[in-house]
């Protein structure tokens, strides 16, 4: 689930360019079977763009909304054809039925690969197939489960309440996006590391694992800005500016999970750690299964990066949509406190959690409307056909759009742009069971996120905690910028003031 678009908006058409995966700066649009269509080279197209550069993903949606087959093919002198799809059914070939024929591609994959290695989320083929045979044994075990909800438990009682407590009673404001994205990254390197960097303590400074961490990300995502593909590759080669910083941020990352590792294997050679995987965390498993220190150091690396930012990000536009729409949360904090039975005193399991089909009903809608990866890229291996009749020749790029196929009147029908988390659920109040080919935010086929119930269980957990006992009010009342980089985020965070909820709990 990751690739970049819209930095900042000044950068907009520095990263359409790299979708476009070209220096060229000509290009059209062609719209199948609409007229008129704009022939090569075309002014008019860049024009076009320059005056919806600050409104890049709303003009896809619409070039893909005007399309007859939710598909449109773009086009530059001197690189290949770059297909873009809204369409289920192309999504589903991409994804599942030729999945062998769209691969990630070695342009995705030179990207991060400085930063993710050889790790899950950066390799094709055999080594790919290795890791997730693995990977998904061991997330598919009660016992990972059960680790999860334990960690849950002690970092939202530990940190996130007290912060919450500390800001009703100060009536300060909080950066709600922040604490999510600090809660997440502590719950992710406590799973995948079984280490607790601490970041949601506020009194202490960020770890140097965290620091560099988002100094690799945000750097990662430069070099999907640069206006010519080979400019990045040249500044690392001479080791200078944003290349020399990534290598520097790079190294400490993974010299800080390199020590994990060692310790690791200290402990588990000592007999400590627990059971046969050395302990709960997902580096103590891949260890005790005989893997090789460099793989696991890249898997976890992969897992820490897959994790950190997308729930955190879903969290809170989850919050900023309540916000306005308090009768969903009315009936979500009803839910909450059945689950709890009444009192948040008693602590949440796995069993309560997925009794909540409203608030999964919410999370659901909130990611159809703001997914935390606006688009993913395959590149075609061989000439293939897609099932609407859009032809792929091999090389060219092929991005599916989760964000605009949830804005499409096709699909959600003509409140496609309400928030309604009714749409998920069924006359019986149980959620409905929606292709991942039409909600494609966690991919599908082989490569369907392993972390998907993982993140439903942090998610809920967390809606649960925070609406059982606080109402969040916030500071501005203009709607956000959704703003999607690596992991999309909202501008200028999310300020609230936090209120403690009286009445039913």
């Amino acid at each position: 689930m990751i690739l970049s678009l819209l930095l900042i908006p000044a950068l907009g058409f520095l990263i359409f360019c790299l979708l476009l995966s070209s220096s060229s700066n000509k290009l059209y649009v062609n719209i199948k079977k609409l007229t008129p269509k704009l022939s090569p080279p075309s002014l008019g197209c860049l024009i076009s763009f320059y005056k919806n550069r600050h409104r890049l993903l709303s003009w896809y949606t619409e070039l893909l909304s005007e399309s007859e087959n939710q598909t449109i093919v773009v086009h530059r002198l001197g690189a290949p054809r770059t297909v873009v799809t809204a369409n289920p059914d192309n999504v589903e070939y991409m994804l599942k039925t030729n999945f062998a024929n769209f691969p990630k591609g070695k342009p995705f994959t030179e990207l991060l690969g400085d930063f993710l290695g050889l790790g899950i989320f950066n390799v094709d083929g055999e080594m790919w197939s290795v890791q997730r045979k693995l990977a998904s044994h061991e997330f598919s075990t009660k016992s990972l489960r059960e680790f999860v909800v334990q960690v849950l438990r002690d970092e939202v009682a530990a940190r996130l309440i007290p912060i919450l407590e500390n800001a009703a009673e100060d009536n300060g404001v909080l950066d709600m996006q922040e604490v999510l994205r600090r809660f997440a990254f502590d719950t992710i390197c406590k799973v995948s590391l079984g280490m607790d960097p601490s970041c949601l303590d506020m009194s202490r400074p960020a770890p140097p694992l965290s620091s560099a961490f988002d100094a690799a990300s945000e750097l990662s995502a430069m070099r999907g800005a640069a206006p010519v593909f080979a400019v990045w590759k040249l500044k690392r080669a001479l080791n200078v500016g944003p290349e020399k910083d990534l290598k520097d941020a790079v190294r400490t990352v993974r010299g800080c999970v390199d020590e994990m590792i060692r310790c690791k294997k200290e402990t588990m050679a000592a007999g400590g750690g627990g059971g046969g995987g050395g302990g709960g965390d997902l580096l103590s498993r891949f260890l005790g299964a005989g893997m090789e220190s460099e793989m696991v150091r890249d898997m976890v690396i992969s897992f820490l990066m897959a994790g950190r930012d997308t729930t955190s990000a879903a969290l809170t536009w989850l919050f900023w949509l309540l916000t306005w729409h308090r009768d969903a949360e009315r009936r979500a904090v009803e839910e909450i406190g059945d689950g709890y039975g009444g009192s948040c005193g008693r602590e949440l399991g796995f069993d309560d959690l997925k009794e909540m089909n409203f608030v999964k009903a919410c999370l659901c809608e909130t990611m159809r409307l703001y997914p935390p990866v606006v688009w993913d890229s395959k590149h075609a291996a061989r000439d293939d056909v897609l099932p609407d009749g859009t032809p792929v020749f091999r090389g060219n790029r092929v991005t599916y759009f989760p964000y605009g196929m949830g804005r499409m009147e096709a699909l959600w029908g003509k409140d496609r742009l309400r928030f309604r988390p009714d749409r998920w659920l069924d006359d019986a109040g149980a959620v409905k069971m929606v292709s991942p080919y039409k909600f494609p935010v966690f991919q599908a086929g082989p490569r369907v996120c392993l972390g998907k119930e993982m993140a439903f269980i942090q998610m809920k957990y967390v809606v649960a905690s925070v609406l059982a006992r606080f109402e969040l009010v916030p500071v501005r009342p203009e709607p956000p910028v959704f703003v999607p980089q690596l992991t999309a985020y909202m501008a200028g965070g999310f300020s609230v003031r936090v209120r403690r909820r009286g009445g039913v709990m």
